[in-house]
């Protein structure tokens, strides 16, 4: 199975934003994971030619690429595996449709949800929002640092915070038992996606 490594860049594919250009900043810094996480406006045939091209990116490199909840796009361009949210497909039934060897996430906010999710067959969570963000509408208050501690004492697999995650505010989510950080404004939303990317990894 791919390596789920410590830094995750997830596309933004908003109107304005170069969501290719961001991918190739943040893997030259370092980045292990990309997740293609495509707009509801974003055609299929966008989200598959998309993932295409930041696979193509991962594999000369050797780092992670994911889907999120499109999993038939993940299955079709041939990534590492998906990632579904609280409002995708049930974890069971993602896990069938990507079968046994897949990298599959889930988003869980408290232990209760990320133990189901984990029973269910989820490599690894997502769980968040750490912070408060402006990056994605409709999400529920921050759960903060120790949110982020309570999941991660109460399972067995990687946990990565998403959500407001800064430079600055990485070391303490490391500190309270994240796995890996997941990242798309701080990058994307940057003068110099390279520039901020780099601040991550160092």
């Amino acid at each position: 199975m791919p390596t789920l490594g410590r830094l995750h860049l997830v596309t933004d594919t908003r109107p304005g934003r170069d969501a290719l250009n961001t991918v190739a900043a943040a893997l030259r810094a370092g980045f292990d994971v990309i997740q293609v996480r495509p707009e509801d406006h974003v055609t299929d045939r966008e989200a598959y030619e998309l993932t295409i091209r930041v696979l193509a990116m991962c594999r000369e490199l050797g780092r992670t690429c994911l889907v999120n909840d499109r999993l038939h796009i993940a299955l079709a361009a041939g990534a590492d595996g998906g990632h579904v949210g609280a409002d995708d497909l049930p974890v069971a039934a993602a896990r069938r449709i990507l079968g046994p060897g897949a990298i599959l996430g889930a988003t869980a906010r408290n232990p209760q949800a990320a133990r189901r999710a984990v029973a269910d067959g989820a490599s690894y969570l997502g769980v968040g929002p750490a912070f408060a963000t402006t990056t994605k509408s409709g999400l529920p208050d921050a759960i903060g640092p120790a949110g982020v501690r309570a999941v991660a004492g109460s399972v067995s697999v990687p946990v990565v915070a998403i959500g407001g995650v800064t430079a600055a505010r990485a070391g303490e989510l490391y500190s309270a038992g994240a796995h890996a950080v997941a990242v798309v404004g701080a990058v994307s939303g940057a003068a110099d996606p390279y520039a901020a990317a780099m601040e991550f990894v160092r």
